[in-house]
């Protein structure tokens, strides 16, 4: 058997007193509805006794009138406690299927009732046409459950009327109303991003003072980008978001950067997938994107494409189905990078194969040129700082800064191989020979003459 810890304790109380309340709810509305007629107001929500467990924080932080207090606690039942929902299963006998105003959508894998907009509107308003009127505004875009990424309608099909979409919870609202923790998507196919992080910190970043100036200038935007679009008013003239594109050749610290100025801000950072983007299935694509979309905004993240160049390189004619879908594709992602208001940057190793037309909407383009001789001994000193007593007394890492042009990304390939050779003798001691072999080793590479 599982043992819970009081928190989940106290907060499996919190949603069981919500549960009953939702269960009183519905026993009035089937009420009325077998009647054909209203009947006595639905009970009023129990007090929230305690508020600093992992519901209470979400019902104190949102301070939901009772009808939004409804819907939270309808879309968390198909996921705490999905036989509640079981009554709306009741067939029509006349008609040998179920009640069409009861809504819901029966999932084969899960088997169970799911929550529609139709369902939350019969338990929001019973029969009365005016009161489900109003309550339609709870399902408008601009209602913060949905502004905000809280709640999801879910369209099966487009056409179909705004009843039929699935309510759902998102992701990261049911992690923090049951568990109180964060949820980061796993990545794959319907979230084509994965988080990137590092153990280094603002300090270690090696850049020339020209790429370092403008680096700068998107961590104050980071920083006080809110101010100058709300405060100063530049929201009446400037899109939302700030787009930039890194481009230089690899290793110059264009991921780094990335990682560290999410770290600076205290914002995630995501790495998008561009090879899940563009999918053979059409809209899915679009659908996938939305969702990576809608939970950057709603959760503040940063988002990272990398080889940027791959899908927004000089595009060519459509000559067939595939091509038009794709062009169709990345001029959805366009927008929804037009219309992101975090900040989104794309990384090149080459700025000459991305097309002009794309280049023109990026707020910033910074270049990440390859070090010079003083940084790369920088770079070589940084590296190998954990290593000093290691190195041989014929290593010179200034002389191999000097002699040798390498990217911050190449040296850190060059220590790990050099010691990897020196590991297997003993006593394990980084010899120039090493870190000269692991030289040889990454110019051969990149296809140049080791001298």
């Amino acid at each position: 058997m599982i043992d819970a810890s009081d928190d989940i304790l106290n907060n499996a109380r919190t949603i069981g007193a919500e549960i009953a309340w939702f269960q009183a709810v519905l026993d009035c509305r089937f009420a009325e509805h077998a009647a054909g007629q209203p009947g006595a107001d639905v009970p009023a929500p129990p007090p929230v006794t305690d508020k600093t467990c992992a519901y209470g924080r979400i019902l104190t932080e949102l301070d939901p009138s009772p009808a939004e207090r409804l819907l939270l606690i309808l879309a968390l039942l198909p996921h705490q406690a999905p036989a509640v929902l079981d009554p709306f299963l009741i067939q029509n006998q006349p008609l040998g299927r179920r009640f069409t105003e009861f809504g819901g959508y029966i999932s084969q894998a899960h088997g169970g009732f799911l929550p529609t907009v139709e369902t939350a509107l019969f338990l929001l308003a019973g029969g009365n046409h005016a009161a489900r009127l109003a309550a339609r505004r709870l399902f408008h875009p601009g209602h913060r459950f949905l502004a905000q990424g809280i709640l999801r309608l879910e369209h099966r099909i487009a056409e179909e009327p705004m009843g039929v979409a699935v309510l759902t919870l998102s992701p990261d609202y049911l992690e923090r109303m049951t568990v109180g923790g964060t949820y980061d998507p796993d990545p794959g196919p319907s979230f084509p991003a994965h988080r990137m992080t590092t153990p280094l910190n603002w300090a270690d970043l090696v850049l020339d003072s020209p790429t370092q100036q403008q680096v700068e200038m998107i961590a104050s935007w980071l920083q006080h980008g809110e101010t100058l679009m709300q405060d100063w008013k530049l929201a009446r003239r400037l899109k939302p978001g700030y787009r930039c594109l890194f481009y230089g050749p690899p290793g110059t610290g264009k991921t780094l950067t990335a990682c560290l100025l999410g770290a600076r801000a205290g914002r995630p950072v995501y790495r998008v997938d561009l090879s899940q983007v563009v999918s053979k299935w059409i809209g899915e694509t679009e659908k996938n994107l939305a969702n990576l979309f809608d939970q950057a905004q709603h959760r503040d993240w940063i988002l990272f494409f990398d080889e940027a160049d791959a899908l927004f390189g000089r595009r060519t004619e459509s000559h067939s189905a595939n091509d038009r879908a794709a062009n169709q594709q990345i001029a959805y992602l366009l927008q929804r990078l037009e219309d992101f208001p975090g900040l989104v940057i794309l990384a090149t190793n080459q700025r000459a194969h991305m097309d002009e037309a794309f280049t023109r909407r990026f707020q910033t383009s910074i270049l990440f040129p390859m070090p010079d001789a003083d940084a790369r001994a920088r770079l070589w000193l940084e590296t190998f700082q954990d290593q000093t007593k290691r190195l041989a007394a014929d290593v010179d890492l200034d002389r191999l800064a000097r002699e040798h042009e390498l990217a911050g990304g190449a040296i850190l390939n060059v220590a790990r191989t050099a010691c990897l050779l020196a590991v297997e003798r003993s006593p394990p001691e980084i010899q120039l020979r090493d870190l000269l072999e692991a030289v040889r080793q990454e110019m051969h590479k990149e296809n140049r003459y080791f001298r």
